[in-house]
């Protein structure tokens, strides 16, 4: 065992630093490149643009034949400047070949708790850069320069896109077509996944591992009787391969086609491993006991993919997967009743075994899932999905493919709006998720005669886990990693304030939806008050998510009631003397003065700057102020106005920070949330020198992540990236 284990491990570092060499060179990031090469994916168009794969096949430095070596494989934006339109740019298709005009960076994702882990994403899809389409008068133009084999798999994928969209009139429900066949989900949008999510049917509008096992259980189930039926019909197939093996690599076959039409993403290469290491062992007739066939089915999978281990899709597959293997109908199955009563009882087991997975991955549980799935696992095998391969040899099936996926989706929308729909936790240890899953077996089994209570009590905790939250008096801050914004979580014992809601990411992203709603959900924070600095989208882009999802928060800003979120979010001013207590914690706003309501300000000379004090510490978050904002408040306050922590103004803006108001605050912490190598160049240089002068320690959130920070620890800050550190994760110089 220790030798395997040895081999294991040298096999995986093998791997990584094997991955690691063809990693962009530091010194490539930012250079102006001419880079030629193919569309290797289905290009996803937004609304602000373009996102595809890029297979290169050359690269030169622009304006010169001088030959330079990037990575194999990119991740690219096309996107529309200032000056034009999304539907200004070219019509961008898989296969095409194209010469780009790019700047190269290295992967660098956000790091939050329990957030999405983009750098490993990138890792195990073989990317190694990404880089934006340059545009501009003064850059070259991209230039279409032909079209590879049109035998390509992602031809054919295109083209079936393609006919979807011709063919089905409303976008909305030929995207779902599109899912479920091509695996392209670029056109469902957000509200159709809170749908999905809420009713949890989300595993059928993705080509995950229990999608693609059904398909290949149901495809095994019906060649089983087709071929045991084969003699009625003068020729006896079962001589020449038994039904039971026909059945086994006829399933296989299915899914691997089903997997590699759908893209064959990394969750759809574990599955199709997993199913052919089972059918290797029934074709050997190898009588493994069941978990042990479990086992080294595992083992396949992660000797192909050693990273799956991280991702929330391993292990939902093979709880799921492994419960479909162990409770297989019996092939004596004599009635439909019958049959339609093992899926129920089937579904139920399902529901409960991944009902702590679902607590530990995404903090919620769809109380209506089971019956959502009931209707909706056969209605997508039989009806849905089926009519949508049709359409591959006849066109007016995908427009009845469409038409079956409304009917299903409007079941689910009626379902997802029930204030009960979803129940909501937050996350459990992982020892307590342990105990649930081994609970929630308990209860299905019975493993051994012992009694079902006994796992309800070890399923229970996952369930309802209680959010800890910091002791009376003191406080906790949490700086999100939101990329170029401002976004401040600030917690008490029984209250919640977010400082600023995050940026914009684009015109169907924002950090609202990507980083807060998580994280808030995996906390299970229940905000009181969000205050929103002042109106740039650096800071307000994630506002009417975060609202929409707890709409009981009282919202304090500068915002006019000119501005749009003005008239969208019930708002009150913030007012410098403003002040409350929560918990033994002060809270004051010190800017604006209600004064500066009536001057023609900008919105980051109207900044709320927010003062909170505990425990003998005092935070200062000053948003956007700038450097006459920071002289007024140096001139009205003094050394009132000194703090232990402060928030950089402005980024770190060369508008901000001056020796004045430094000298002032005196803050033996501060932090700068900006974006990594961010257009505006935050935090400028020479402002990150006035900090070294006055030796303040400058954490940022490109070197740092989510950064956390408690005033019963003042002189410690947690750097997210730090605690969560793999050999994957970028390392900003």
């Amino acid at each position: 065992m220790g030798t395997v284990a040895a081999l294991a491990y040298a096999s995986v570092g093998w791997r990584a630093i094997a991955y690691q060499q063809n990693a962009l060179p530091p010194e490539l990031q930012g250079l102006d490149l001419e880079v030629l090469g193919t569309v290797v994916s289905l290009p996803q168009r937004h609304a602000d643009g373009w996102r595809f794969r890029f297979e290169v096949s050359q690269a030169v430095r622009q304006g010169s034949t001088v030959k330079v070596d990037i990575p194999e494989l990119l991740q690219l934006g096309w996107y529309a400047n200032d000056r034009s339109e999304p539907h200004d740019l070219p019509m961008v298709r898989a296969g095409q070949v194209w010469r780009f005009p790019l700047r190269l960076k290295q992967p660098h994702g956000l790091v939050n708790p329990g957030g999405f882990d983009l750098e490993l994403w990138f890792w195990q899809q073989g990317i190694h850069a990404s880089a934006a389409v340059r545009t501009g008068t003064r850059t070259p133009q991209a230039v279409l320069l032909g079209q590879t084999s049109a035998w390509a798999m992602v031809h054919w994928r295109q083209w079936a896109r393609d006919g979807i969209q011709q063919s089905v009139g409303d976008p909305r429900w030929a995207a779902m077509v599109s899912a479920l066949l091509v695996g392209d989900q670029s056109g469902l949008d957000r509200a159709d996944w809170d749908v999905f999510r809420a009713t949890g049917v989300a595993h059928l509008m993705s080509i995950s591992g229990l999608h693609i096992t059904l398909w290949a259980w149901v495809a095994r189930w019906l060649i089983q009787r087709l071929w045991r039926y084969s003699d009625r019909w003068g020729r006896s197939w079962c001589l020449g391969l038994p039904a039971p093996h026909a059945a086994q690599l006829g399933g296989l076959l299915l899914a691997t086609l089903y997997a590699v039409f759908s893209g064959w993403g990394v969750p759809s290469q574990r599955t199709v491993a997993m199913l052919a290491t089972v059918c290797v062992l029934h074709y050997q007739a190898l009588r493994w006991p069941l978990h042990t066939q479990w086992l080294l089915a595992m083992v396949v999978v992660l000797l192909i993919d050693p990273w799956a281990l991280m991702q929330a899709g391993f292990w939902l597959s093979f709880v799921a997967v492994g419960m479909l293997f162990m409770a297989q109908p019996s092939s004596n199955t004599p009635r439909l009743g019958h049959y339609a009563w093992y899926l129920v009882q089937e579904q139920w087991r399902l529901t409960v075994c991944l009902a702590p997975l679902g607590m530990v991955l995404f903090q919620q549980v769809s109380l209506v899932g089971l019956f959502a799935n009931l209707l909706a696992i056969p209605w997508v095998t039989w009806v849905v999905t089926p009519l949508a391969f049709a359409g591959l040899l006849w066109s007016p099936l995908w427009q009845a493919s469409a038409w079956a996926a409304q009917v299903f989706h409007s079941v689910l929308e009626p379902l997802a709006h029930l204030p009960w729909a979803v129940w909501h936790s937050a996350a459990p240890p992982w020892w307590v998720a342990v105990a649930g899953l081994l609970g929630a077996a308990l209860w299905a089994w019975r493993w051994g005669g012992l009694p079902r209570w006994l796992g309800l009590l070890l399923l229970m905790p996952s369930l309802c886990w209680p959010p800890t939250r910091p002791s009376m008096g003191s406080v906790e801050l949490l700086a999100a990693d939101v990329g170029q914004g401002n976004a401040v979580l600030v917690r008490t014992a029984h209250h919640s304030l977010l400082f600023d809601a995050g940026p914009r990411y684009g015109s169907d992203s924002d950090a609202g939806e990507r980083v807060w709603l998580p994280l808030l959900q995996r906390m299970g924070e229940r905000l009181n008050v969000l205050v929103l600095s002042h109106q740039d989208a650096d800071h307000t882009g994630g506002a009417v998510a975060v609202h929409q999802a707890q709409p009981q928060a009282k919202v304090l800003s500068s915002i006019t009631t000119e501005h749009w979120l003005g008239h969208r979010l019930p708002m009150k001013r913030c007012e410098a003397g403003q002040s409350w207590q929560w918990d033994g914690v002060a809270f004051t706003v010190l800017h604006p003065l209600p004064s500066d309501y009536d001057k023609l300000l900008s919105p980051n000379a109207r900044s709320c700057v927010l003062r909170i004090h505990a425990q003998g510490q005092t935070v200062l978050l000053a948003a956007d102020i700038e450097a006459l904002q920071e002289k007024t408040l140096v001139d009205r306050m003094g050394e009132s106005l000194r703090s232990d922590v402060l928030l950089v103004p402005h980024h770190g803006s060369k508008t901000s920070s001056t020796y004045a108001f430094l000298d002032a605050v005196q803050p033996r912490i501060a932090w700068v949330q900006a974006g990594y190598r961010n257009r505006y160049g935050h935090p400028a240089p020479e402002v990150m020198q006035r900090y070294a002068d006055k030796g303040i320690h400058v954490w940022d959130s490109p070197h740092c992540g989510a950064m956390h920070w408690r005033s019963d620890s003042p002189t410690q800050v947690v750097c997210e990236r730090e605690v969560q550190r793999r050999y994957w994760h970028h390392r900003v110089p």
